[in-house]
């Protein structure tokens, strides 16, 4: 299939080189030109702004808006708009509010264009290991971009098939789901960053626990200096709380197992907010994420171990680099 790509960042410029490599057409478009010369020279054709794009793909074009959610995000659609032709298919996989999918889905519609949102969860990873992807939109626009979400997702790989999923759609096991209409999978990808945020304080508040025990204000048979890599390693390795978030915990502390790398200012980039303001209107407690969330907050004023640790998974999987001080 033939797509225009507007936004080459590190998510956007994967999910290009990954459609090149299964054969797809792809048009790009950002504003740092580097970044698109470098699509070039992987294959992709350039554009000069999107009304450009939208002139070389002509009628029937798939757009992948990929860009940070609020202003940048609605600028483009506001372009594809005024510039995509009526049977046109814009697909935004950032990380948008899902309020704002239901609403650019019927701004869109007004002018014959069909809107996808797709939550994309992969980060810098994505080229080698496939983007999961939760997807929201009219049923039937779905299965006809399948081959651009096929080529992106992870495949089953060689995990065990669940037992009881025989009946059910594959996507899912392929890597990627329907999730329901427009605004349906950008909520979906909002509660897994909820779940993310939890599962990042876990880890982070376990290693600080280890790591004061060798403290001074603890009784001199009481304190132990746990050596934090083997401990991260060990759990990699057949425990209950192995995960992709685990290993790069492991990868992080084997490099620096102080991570004086890292400051733990830990940003959060609104999901966790979004996530916990729908269980606020759906009355459904979410105690661990509303911490985790919170612990952000005070990380940006006094910052611990855990804190460190958070900042070094946040690296691991997305390339965030910590905010200056005051930011």
């Amino acid at each position: 299939m033939e797509i225009g790509i507007i936004g080459a960042g590190r998510m956007g410029s994967n999910i290009a080189r990954r459609l090149i490599r299964a054969g797809h057409q792809v048009v790009a478009w950002d504003l740092d030109t580097g970044a698109i010369e470098a699509l070039v020279q992987d294959g992709a054709r350039s554009a000069s702004s999107i009304a450009d794009m939208a002139g070389q793909l002509g009628s029937s074009a798939v757009f992948w808006v990929m860009l940070p959610a609020g202003t940048a995000t609605q600028s483009a659609i506001d372009a594809l708009a005024a510039d995509a032709s009526a049977g046109a298919v814009v697909i935004d996989g950032g990380n948008s509010f899902y309020k704002d999918s239901i609403r650019r889905a019927k701004t869109l519609a007004a002018g014959g264009v069909d809107f996808v949102d797709v939550g994309t969860s992969g980060g810098v990873w994505g080229l080698e290991r496939g983007f999961c992807m939760m997807i929201g939109g009219d049923e039937e626009v779905v299965r006809r971009l399948d081959p651009i979400f096929d080529a992106l997702a992870p495949g089953p790989g060689n995990l065990p098939r669940t037992p009881g999923r025989e009946a059910r759609d594959d996507r899912a096991e392929r890597g990627y789901i329907h999730a329901g209409p427009a605004g349906a999978g950008h909520f979906v990808k909002m509660i897994h960053n909820g779940i993310e945020y939890g599962l990042m304080q876990a880890y982070a508040e376990g290693f600080d626990i280890l790591k004061g025990k060798a403290s001074a204000t603890l009784p001199e048979d009481e304190r132990f200096t746990i050596d934090l890599p083997d401990v991260a390693e060990v759990w990699r390795r057949g425990s209950v709380i192995s995960s992709w978030l685990l290993d790069l915990s492991a990868a992080a502390l084997a490099k620096d197992p102080n991570l004086d790398g890292f400051s733990g200012n830990v940003s959060d980039s609104g999901e966790g907010r979004w996530a916990i303001d729908a269980a606020m209107e759906e009355a459904v407690p979410a105690h661990v994420m509303s911490a985790a969330l919170y612990a952000r907050y005070r990380s940006r004023m006094k910052s611990t171990f855990g804190d460190q640790v958070l900042s070094a998974m946040r690296f691991g999987f997305g390339g965030h680099v910590e905010p200056s001080q005051g930011e």
